[in-house]
């Protein structure tokens, strides 16, 4: 397996080689598409060269370009969690829950203030949901098989986030977080903190070789099992 990252500081794109084509995991913040193109073509991969997508969650920096990339190449198919569907008509991320700690309270708060509080992204044209394969779904098994990957719920940051876990590799989108302003790997923004302590259970239960967060560097197993005791029933803060 190959692994392309053609995100940048701000966000991973995960480009994973598949046995024909490519595998992306999730898209980047609407203003990315044009960069994305641009180490597509240095990398030699045609964007018909990506059959699948996996998206993570549906939030302004997982699916800010997907519309523009299926408008490009309609024959990607969407990896997804039917809860994510709602947001993705919508455009925009859901306010559910509120920040883990006070440095990403005044992270969110410093993003309002430069105008990206609002967390829209374009939404998803609806003719395109037809490309859309469920993970819950008879046919998200068959990929399973057929790809020697699997599928798992992994909820706490949405009730739509979703990871992947392939030749020991679990991509996780923001089911946990490197870099600031998170802190024990803990992800800034939380709907659920009793889910998402399940998921990093269940994570921990996997037994990954290692975990591709969206965001900075990859995180060892070993970080995360030291850390899941710092995630307790404390009060959210919201916006």
């Amino acid at each position: 397996m190959k692994i392309i990252n053609l995100g940048n500081f701000v966000v991973n794109n995960y480009l994973i080689s598949l046995p024909e084509g490519y595998m992306l995991v999730d898209t980047g913040y609407e203003y990315g598409y044009e960069a994305f193109s641009r180490k597509l073509v240095k990398n030699n991969i045609s964007l018909y060269d990506i059959h699948y997508i996996f998206l993570t969650h549906a939030h302004d920096d997982h699916a800010g370009f997907l519309n523009e990339l299926l408008i490009h190449n309609s024959n990607i198919k969407v990896i997804l969690h039917p809860k994510a569907v709602k947001r993705l008509r919508i455009g925009q991320n859901s306010f559910n829950g509120g920040c883990y700690n006070i440095l990403a309270l005044l992270f969110c708060k410093l993003m309002a203030l430069v105008g990206k509080g609002e967390h829209k992204f374009p939404p998803v044209n609806s003719y395109f949901e037809n490309n859309y394969i469920f993970i819950t779904t008879p046919e998200a098994q068959k990929l399973e098989h057929d790809l020697s990957i699997r599928f798992f719920e992994t909820p706490g940051h949405t009730d739509c986030s979703i990871s992947l876990l392939y030749n020991d590799i679990l991509f996780c989108g923001d089911a946990a977080m490197n870099g600031l302003p998170s802190w024990n790997n803990i992800t800034i923004w939380i709907e659920d903190l009793s889910q998402f302590k399940s998921s990093w259970k269940e994570i921990i239960k996997i037994k990954p070789a290692i975990v591709y967060p969206a965001h900075d560097r990859p995180i060892t197993l070993n970080k995360l099992s030291e850390h899941l005791s710092k995630i307790s029933s404390r009060k959210l803060l919201p916006l």
